[in-house]
């Protein structure tokens, strides 16, 4: 392991870059620049097609077009970019096209904002990809590289979520693998694709005989994609020697109360744990989401209090949401508090975070 002090989005080109991509098609938007823009300096060093577009609906019908021809494919994106692919975002999932994309969470206008919170991702939670939510910069690097292998295996498209500015510009110790160890880990294989020498379509009509039959495979295929990202973070750890979480991560949960939160801000909670306030549950895998696992880790729990940069206007947090749906599943029964917080890069300090203790049923912060 080499760690160099880099900044987050340009060990994330590079992790890239070392996937050994056939086609990068991206377009500049704030806070994302830094990671196509270091592409295209190295691509002569790399040897992939670097294609710049003149919008993101573009990149993404690019990246999807390189995809259905058999090729390794990345785009990365933000906030009114990510919005901006929705339509394609759905023909990419209902194809099965595998390709990996990076957003940096940036809010949503209007009012216009370049800062940071999750509402261009969670806003796109439906449309069939699995969704990683990352707490460092380190973390979305070994997500990055996994995110190729689980997208080919599970024939599902990935998002690799990290906080813009925070985490986009930070500047930290960063290791990222040498490509002859990423070409170990995530080997290109051969699949089904685009061939004039074999001709075939992807994307076809479906008539109501057969349109729900393939929904609900697709439906099913992401469930069963939890098994692959398991198994990736699993043999990611044993190659590199870090540490991963496929699905959530506990920190100090030996209390009565739990923080449920994601990305970042999770991570700044902990701070709150080490006081022995509660402990922490950190949602890495939004998409599909970690029942399971969370049910396991709400156990016993009397309190919850989620914490969270987005909202689906006229009924509150989406992460509270799946929270309470999988509470009620279960059968527990812990008081619940549902925190907004941090919309449009507003700041959430630590002293924050002990008075969303206080809180009661929902509030914003």
């Amino acid at each position: 392991m080499t760690e160099k002090i880099m900044e987050g989005s340009i060990a994330v080109a590079h992790a890239v870059a070392r996937c050994s991509p056939d086609v990068v098609a991206a377009f500049p938007i704030t806070p994302s620049t830094h990671i196509p823009q270091e592409l295209s300096r190295i691509q002569p060093e790399y040897g992939f097609e670097f294609v710049p577009v003149e919008a993101e609906f573009s990149a993404i019908s690019a990246v999807f077009g390189a995809s259905a021809a058999g090729g390794r494919a990345f785009t990365a994106t933000s906030s009114q970019g990510l919005l901006l692919m929705h339509e394609v975002l759905f023909a990419a999932s209902g194809t099965r096209l595998p390709m990996v994309m990076v957003v940096a969470n940036r809010a949503i206008s209007a009012p216009l904002s370049i800062w940071n919170d999750w509402q261009d991702s969670i806003s796109q939670r439906d449309a069939g990809w699995i969704q990683l939510y990352c707490k460092n910069s380190q973390e979305t690097v070994d997500a990055t590289i996994q995110a190729f292998k689980i997208t080919e295996e599970a024939r599902i498209p990935v998002m690799v979520c990290f906080d813009g500015f925070y985490l986009t510009h930070e500047i930290s110790p960063i290791d990222v693998p040498e490509k002859k160890e990423i070409d170990a880990y995530a080997p290109k294989g051969k699949r089904d694709s685009l061939d004039v020498g074999d001709p075939k379509s992807f994307g076809c009509y479906a008539t109501p005989a057969y349109y729900q039959d393939m929904k609900k495979e697709q439906d099913d295929a992401l469930f069963a994609s939890a098994g692959i990202i398991e198994k990736h973070a699993g043999k990611f750890a044993e190659k590199f020697g870090r540490p991963q979480f496929a699905f959530i991560e506990e920190y100090k949960n030996d209390k009565d109360a739990a923080i449920i939160s994601m990305g970042s801000l999770a991570e700044e909670a902990e701070l709150v744990a080490d006081e022995g306030l509660a402990g922490v549950v950190r949602v890495k895998c939004f998409r599909p989401f970690p029942r399971d696992a969370l049910k396991k880790a709400l156990q016993g729990k009397k309190r919850v209090v989620i914490l969270e940069k987005d909202v689906s206007f006229g009924f509150g947090g989406a992460l509270a949401t799946e929270v309470k749906s999988l509470l009620f599943e279960a059968g527990l029964a812990p008081e619940v508090t549902s925190i907004i917080c941090g919309l449009g890069g507003k700041d959430v300090s630590v002293k924050n975070i002990k008075e969303a203790l206080q809180e009661k049923g929902s509030a914003w912060m």
